[in-house]
């Protein structure tokens, strides 16, 4: 008997964890684009947050199920936000000025975490790496301050729960921890304070 193809398991490898639970995945992404709903609004850039709600939900269980971070959920919310977003520009207040903002954090934030992968290789895996960039289109999207917020909450609320679980003893000084649902709370975070 034939071997499956070695693209089919590596497909059935990361979606497995959704295929696990699809009730609490669904129940959180509800929640999700429901928290997103009501605090962007009805706006044009909302198509472009319910993206990143349903596949930032996604890779959350992902990783915090199999410490990786799938290119095939990851890669193309690098094209719908854009595109999404790009849709949206004209429709803003600034008439489009957004736009180069959130391209300057996708750049920057992908910078960023491409520079400690580099330097400190077992810190952060290169998904992580990929998930920043996609985050910091949206980021940069609404400004600054959001910017600045939503990494430093990923530091803060990465090194709370770090400090949680070795307090705790469930890990210790090696231990590998997902840094994607810290990436993506942290992100939340500074949506919900600046959409």
């Amino acid at each position: 008997m034939e071997a499956p193809p070695v693209v089919w398991s590596l497909r059935a490898d990361w979606t497995e964890p959704l295929r696990a639970r699809p009730v609490r995945v669904a129940l959180t992404c509800a929640a999700v684009l429901a928290l997103l709903t009501w605090r962007v609004g009805v706006r044009a850039d909302l198509p472009a947050f319910l993206w990143l709600g349903a596949a930032g939900t996604a890779l959350g269980f992902v990783d915090v199920a199999i410490k990786r971070l799938p290119d095939p959920l990851t890669l193309p919310s690098y094209g719908a936000g854009a595109a999404l977003l790009g849709a949206a520009a004209p429709f803003t207040e600034d008439g489009g000025g957004r736009f180069p903002h959130a391209l300057a954090g996708l750049a920057a934030l992908w910078a960023l975490f491409a520079v400690q992968w580099l330097l400190l290789p077992g810190a952060i895996g290169l998904g992580d790496v990929k998930l920043a960039g996609v985050l910091g289109l949206y980021l940069g999207w609404l400004g600054l301050d959001a910017w600045l917020l939503g990494v430093a909450a990923t530091f803060v609320i990465g090194g709370v729960c770090a400090a949680g679980l070795l307090a705790a003893r469930r890990a210790g000084r090696g231990s590998e921890l997902p840094y994607g649902p810290f990436l993506l709370l942290g992100t939340l975070l500074a949506v919900l304070v600046h959409a």
